[in-house]
């Protein structure tokens, strides 16, 4: 009798690991995936957004090697690494930022590898998707187009006087161009006046920054990875001037610049790190359609607001997530 229940147990068993391994066959999973990264510069805001889509992807269960590469703002380098990462045939490719997304994309589409990426401005000027309602070819993520009607109104909030704003940007950044573009309606829209200087490389974005001086009351920096990169020498011009910066990046209040009204890179890095999984568990990338993040943060500098002799507004200290003090190394929570 005991050997018939150990043979009916034998035979159950096997026929148990028969259907599972059916199912898996039937329902494949990439958890043991090859996920390869990468970005056009170096800068907080983006390794935000890369330890971000790692978090989440740990969370979901995938495991198996994340591949990384950062261009350090040279976009030649930026197709050499796009090449690189085709050649290896990864699962998927997640580029972070417009001219990183631009160069996998040239290099990944005709290789069938999926392309989800994190932080383009504008993924229809940038020729990636047909519309924000449809993914393109193998390729959907998450636009990250800043708030522009919301930081115009923090600027007048803050600087109710200020009619003439600067602007400091990459000419060769599409994302940049679309952004300016936007930016220069809502200005025109509220009687201000915009003032353009163009910076081709990070070096000239000190120059770019110096011509503005005397003209602007106020600078924007929209989410140009070609400035950001080189915010250093643009805050020494107008730290030496007295021109306050508003910004499209949450970091860049940390390092020096007056308030921002941005997307959480962190959670948008976490939003793409979803979709990424998504993919990676079987959806197929053409019904993702772009997403973009839904909430906005408030990032205010107490520090550079006093250097300028500038009071924030009882409002907008009161609805701002984050403001930065002298004694905190990090984000203080407003109070």
């Amino acid at each position: 009798m005991k050997s018939l229940n150990l043979k009916k147990i034998v035979y159950v068993s096997v026929v148990s690991l028969g259907l599972a391994l059916a199912s898996l066959a039937a329902n494949p999973t990439k958890n043991q995936a090859r996920v390869a990264i990468t970005q056009i510069v170096p800068h907080p805001s983006l390794n935000l957004i890369r330890k971000g889509i790692e978090d989440e992807l740990k969370e979901q269960g995938i495991d198996g090697d994340i591949l990384f590469e950062n261009a350090q703002g040279n976009i030649a380098l930026a197709a050499q690494i796009a090449k690189k990462f085709v050649s290896l045939k990864p699962d998927i490719i997640v580029p972070i930022t417009t001219p990183s997304t631009q160069a996998v994309y040239a290099a990944a589409s005709s290789q069938a590898i999926p392309v989800v990426f994190a932080a383009v401005n504008d993924p229809i000027s940038a020729k990636l998707v047909p519309s924000m309602d449809k993914a393109g070819n193998g390729i959907t993520g998450v636009s990250d187009l800043p708030p522009v009607a919301d930081q115009v109104a923090l600027i007048q909030e803050i600087l109710p006087e200020a009619k003439k704003i600067g602007v400091v940007y990459s000419p060769g950044e599409s994302n940049s161009v679309a952004v300016l573009e936007i930016f220069e309606k809502a200005l025109r829209d509220k009687g201000m006046v915009l003032f353009q200087a163009t910076a081709a490389s990070m070096v000239d974005v000190a120059a770019a920054t110096k011509s503005l001086v005397g003209k602007v009351d106020a600078i924007y920096i929209p989410n140009d990875n070609t400035v950001v990169a080189a915010l250093e020498a643009l805050l020494k011009v107008v730290q030496e001037n007295g021109i306050p910066v508003f910004c499209a990046d949450p970091e860049s209040v940390k390092q020096g610049c007056l308030a921002a009204v941005t997307h959480s890179q962190y959670g948008l890095g976490r939003q793409t790190g979803k979709m990424v999984a998504k993919v990676l568990k079987g959806t197929d990338i053409q019904e993702l359609p772009v997403e973009t993040p839904a909430a906005v943060e408030l990032s205010l500098n107490q520090d550079t607001a006093k250097v300028l002799n500038i009071a924030f507004p009882k409002a907008a200290l009161a609805r701002a997530q984050h403001v930065v003090k002298k004694e905190e190394k990090d984000y203080a929570p407003a109070s």
